[in-house]
């Protein structure tokens, strides 16, 4: 159920008296089980590369992809909440955001005009012919061509490719993990959209399956950039997730660390806090939370892709839903942001 701003704001009121005493949430993991599965499992982690937001928050911000700048042909983006005609998601907060997707509490003329001034941002044509798909956290990925492009998604799935060039792919995202590749020697791109359902069903490395059966490509060719989405710290999952993780991947342990949301009125004041539950059903403990950046990178290392190919980019969205749209973060009641992919003409 959508949360009203006026609930946000009172929510917002009661954080910030509680910092005025020093007062505030943290949250740590637990370290045991960490260092174990480290030393059976040792790993090295791309830091992910953390982009400051140097413009005002009127304008447009787009993270682009190091690792495509070398690509001449190549066309591509992340966007974020700044900039745009929008203000329902943070009313007087901000003087509007860049809400790209077709929600319920928007305008259907405010996202177009959002839409065509990221796109003038991006490539500097605000007409160019972009393909959205209706995504529904499956393991369809498309083929795409011109004729699929318009204002409104033609097809359902939470992947797409193209080797046509003047066409823009284009995921919407809030939270979910954005994955774009690039074949540098094919001139063809593809775009997925990874929540964990999505990634359990392997979305990513059969996408680039795919790309080798339509393309010819090969693993060597390859470049990929993951955009902001939900990091592990924030993403707390139920114990049935990890139990379908384990029937699918071995690698499922590593994906998973238990964490503690700590209080600091409940660790001074303990007896305060005492229910009548019994052991094992108290809220009192430690969450499970899934690290699906990284669970999506392990898929493109499986599908042949090596390390210094893939490039981790932005923050948590939770974490920083001042600059990025976050569906957790604001329960639900937020807009979407697009990561786009495709070839110049």
């Amino acid at each position: 159920m959508p949360v009203s701003p006026e609930s946000s704001a009172a929510i917002d009121g009661v954080d910030r008296l509680l910092a005025t005493v020093g007062l505030a949430h943290g949250r740590r993991k637990l370290m045991r089980a960490s260092f174990e599965r480290q030393a059976r499992h040792p790993r090295q982690l791309p830091a992910r590369q953390h982009i400051p937001a140097r413009q005002p928050k009127t304008r447009i911000e787009i993270l682009r992809p190091p690792l495509f700048a070398e690509i001449e042909w190549l066309i591509s983006g992340f966007s974020t909440r700044t900039g745009g005609k929008t203000n329902t998601y943070n009313p007087g907060l901000r003087p509007g955001e860049l809400n790209l997707g077709f929600t319920s509490s928007d305008s259907r003329e405010n996202v177009l005009e959002n839409r065509r001034r990221f796109l003038k941002e991006l490539t500097g044509d605000s007409d160019l012919p972009m393909v959205t798909l209706r995504q529904v956290h499956s393991s369809l990925t498309r083929r795409v061509n011109a004729r699929d492009a318009g204002i409104d998604a033609r097809w359902k799935g939470d992947g797409m490719m193209t080797s046509k060039s003047g066409l823009l792919l284009a995921i919407q995202t809030a939270d979910c993990i954005p994955v774009l590749i690039a074949d540098r020697k094919r001139r063809a791109v593809a775009a997925f959209h990874a929540g964990w359902r999505g990634t359990l069903k392997r979305i990513v490395e059969n996408g680039v399956g795919r790309m080798r059966l339509e393309f010819g490509s090969k693993p060597k060719d390859l470049v990929a950039a993951i955009g902001p989405g939900i990091g592990q710290c924030c993403y707390a999952v139920g114990e049935e997730v990890r139990s379908e993780f384990r029937s699918q991947f071995a690698y499922a342990d590593d994906l998973f660390c238990d964490v503690y949301d700590s209080d600091p009125v409940k660790e001074k004041y303990p007896l305060l806090f005492l229910t009548a539950r019994a052991p094992g059903h108290s809220n009192i403990g430690p969450s499970l939370h899934l690290d699906l950046v990284e669970a999506n990178r392990r898929q493109l290392l499986d599908a042949g892709l090596g390390p210094g190919a893939i490039s981790v980019l932005g923050d948590c969205t939770s974490c920083r839903s001042d600059r990025y749209f976050s569906y957790r973060a604001a329960h639900g009641f937020t807009g979407r942001m697009l990561s786009v992919i495709g070839i110049r003409d």
